[in-house]
């Protein structure tokens, strides 16, 4: 599993992240995607990377630019029992 964060211009409210969130759903097959405006990113958990290639065109539909993109391997995080009855 990946996570992608891309940096995205023009965001400006919760809405904004909603159009983002779903242009991507939508797009490609993602574990998890969540938008924040106030940090200009969107987070994606995904089996596979997805490149900018793809991504830009999606995210500028929908009236925003996509600046950055990075991508780097996912560990989902284990809690404090697995660690000690793991």
């Amino acid at each position: 599993m990946v996570q992608i964060t891309l940096k995205i211009q023009g965001m400006m409210c919760g809405m904004c992240e909603s159009h983002i969130n779903d242009a991507i759903r939508q797009a490609f097959p993602v574990k998890k995607v969540t938008s924040s405006h106030t940090k200009g990113e969107t987070v994606i958990l995904a089996d596979q990377a997805i490149p900018k290639s793809q991504l830009a065109p999606v995210i500028e539909k929908t009236g925003y630019q996509l600046t950055e993109v990075n991508c780097v391997p996912y560990e989902k995080k284990k809690g404090l029992l697995s660690r000690i009855f793991g």
